[in-house]
C-alpha cells in the first residue's frame, strides 16, 4: 500500500505586472461558456492578445463548462488579468472541494470526461486551482496563464 501524501495547492499566480484587470461574474447555465468566451475573446483581441485566442477560448471553456457541471454555484466568476506579454485568467466558484482532475488515459466509455482538463495541462503555460478560505473553505479559483511567444516564463 502506498502512503497517502499531501499536495500543497498551488498559489494562483500574481496579476501580470503592469496590466489590467477584468471581472465579469456569469449566471451558472448552460450558455456560461459561450458567455465567457465571448468576454474573453473580446478582451484578447482589444489588448492585442488575438495569438493567444484559440489557446484562451479553449481553457476558459474547459473550466466554465466543469463549474457549471459540477457545481451548483449560483454565479461563475471569471476573471482575466492582462499586461503587454501574458495573460491569466480565473475561473471561480463557490464549491472549493470540486476540483478539476486530468483524465490522461481514458478508456472508450469514459471519452470525453476529463480530457478538457488534459488538454489544459497541454495548452496553459500553468494552471492550478486553489481552494479560499482557511479552515472553513468557501470558494475555488481554477486558473491558468499563457504568454506570447518568447516571453520569459
Amino acid at each position: 500500500m502506498t502512503p497517502a501524501t499531501l499536495t500543497p495547492t498551488p498559489l494562483p499566480p500574481p496579476p501580470p505586472p503592469g496590466g489590467e484587470t477584468y471581472r465579469l461574474a456569469v449566471p451558472n447555465t448552460a450558455s456560461a461558456p459561450r458567455i465567457a468566451r465571448g468576454f474573453l475573446d473580446t478582451l484578447l483581441h482589444v489588448s492585442r492578445h488575438d495569438a493567444l485566442a484559440d489557446d484562451a477560448r479553449l481553457c476558459v471553456t474547459e473550466l466554465v463548462t466543469n463549474a457549471h457541471r459540477h457545481t451548483r454555484t449560483r454565479l461563475i466568476g471569471v476573471t482575466v488579468a492582462v499586461n503587454r506579454k501574458r495573460i491569466a485568467v480565473y475561473v471561480t466558484d463557490d464549491m472549493p472541494w470540486s476540483l478539476p482532475v486530468p483524465n490522461t488515459t481514458p478508456t472508450e466509455h469514459e471519452l470525453g470526461c476529463g480530457q478538457g482538463v488534459f488538454l489544459l495541462d497541454r495548452v496553459a503555460e500553468t494552471w492550478g486551482s486553489t481552494i479560499y478560505g482557511g479552515l472553513s473553505p468557501s470558494h475555488k479559483a481554477v486558473w491558468f496563464t499563457l504568454a506570447r511567444a518568447g516571453a520569459p516564463a
